[in-house]
């Protein structure tokens, strides 16, 4: 697929997505392929974010709102351009099973979904140690995923 066509594919897709769908989506994409705990663990990094964007005088950088959150610049690597994870979702099969996703997400907006992560906004996955993460106190790790709070 080439460039302008994995814009284009990507364009459409946000465009018709409400917050349920970029969040279904932004979790497909960072977690879709681990555990269930996992998706839970995202969602809940997700909804911080969305809180403390929305508290006065929060981080504007993130966002406002759970779809501006999901696809803020350099937050999810799923929403980056040029990044493997990009390329997965907008190559994404209209028939892919995102039922999972979808559940978690609803969970999520509607409020009942607990937060395994103590608040978390910021993760990584096991495997891997970005520099921002060197000397930080993990606050959870869920699916194979590593979670932080580093704001708030």
């Amino acid at each position: 697929m080439s460039a302008t066509t994995l814009r284009a594919a990507l364009l459409a897709r946000r465009r018709e997505a409400g917050a349920a769908e970029v969040l279904a989506l932004t979790l497909w994409g960072e977690a879709g392929d681990r555990p269930v705990r996992a998706l839970e663990a995202v969602a809940a990094v997700v909804m911080t974010r969305v809180r403390l964007a929305a508290a006065p005088g929060g981080p504007a950088h993130l966002g406002q709102g759970v779809a501006a959150v999901c696809r803020a610049p350099f937050q999810f690597a799923c929403w980056h351009p040029g990044h493997p994870r990009q390329r997965a979702l907008a190559e994404l099969p209209a028939g892919a099973d995102l039922g999972p996703c979808r559940r978690v997400a609803a969970r999520a907006l509607s409020g009942a979904l607990p937060d395994p992560t103590g608040g978390a906004t910021h993760y990584h996955a096991a495997e891997r140690l970005p520099r921002w993460a060197l000397g930080r106190v993990p606050a959870a790790e869920i699916g194979g995923l590593v979670f932080y709070r580093l704001l708030g």
